[in-house]
């Protein structure tokens, strides 16, 4: 699937779901002696979907990349910081809460593995650099590889219907 917008993207919208949720733990009375891990909770979650945001608006695959790599480094910030509270005298009433959001930190940290490691082999340079002729050359290619799988996909039906015939009618021994 293609996205037009940043908002569009599933690995932006998790990462502001994990951001909307740090802010609620962070009002829990707990954080109130805790200031400075507050607002590094906050910054570091706010920092993912900013950063899935600001790549994908650069316009170039490697800027992306760049950008995706730190919005991992901040879901990763997150965790480490939610294993601390884990740790401190304070927090054990929101230990259910901590758990799910280390997981959703987790899961955002896949997303972002998973769509870098995809555009690394992408041939593509971004937008900024999509020029008409690139584009007819990415279409024509990507047409070329679903004619010819739909070529080996048909090859393979005719082998398999062949072979399917010769086992149903064997040839009788003269």
């Amino acid at each position: 699937m293609k996205y037009d917008r940043f908002e569009q993207l599933p690995v932006w919208q998790a990462g502001m779901t994990l951001a909307e949720r740090i802010f609620i733990l962070t009002e829990d009375k707990a954080f109130n002696c805790k200031g400075d891990l507050r607002n590094q909770l906050q910054r570091a979650a706010i920092s993912v979907g900013n950063n899935v945001a600001e790549g994908f608006e650069r316009g170039t695959t490697q800027e992306l990349l760049t950008f995706l790599y730190i919005a991992r480094g901040s879901a990763g910030e997150v965790r480490s910081m939610l294993l601390l509270a884990e740790r401190l005298r304070g927090f054990s009433h929101l230990k259910s809460e901590i758990s799910d959001l280390k997981s959703l930190c987790e899961s955002v940290s896949r997303q972002l593995r998973a769509w870098a490691d995809s555009l690394q082999n992408s041939e593509i340079k971004g937008t900024r650099y999509l020029t008409e002729k690139t584009r007819r050359r990415v279409k024509g290619k990507k047409s070329s590889e679903e004619f010819f799988a739909t070529i080996d996909r048909l090859v393979e039906e005719g082998r398999k219907s062949r072979t399917a015939k010769d086992t149903s009618n064997p040839v009788p021994p003269t």
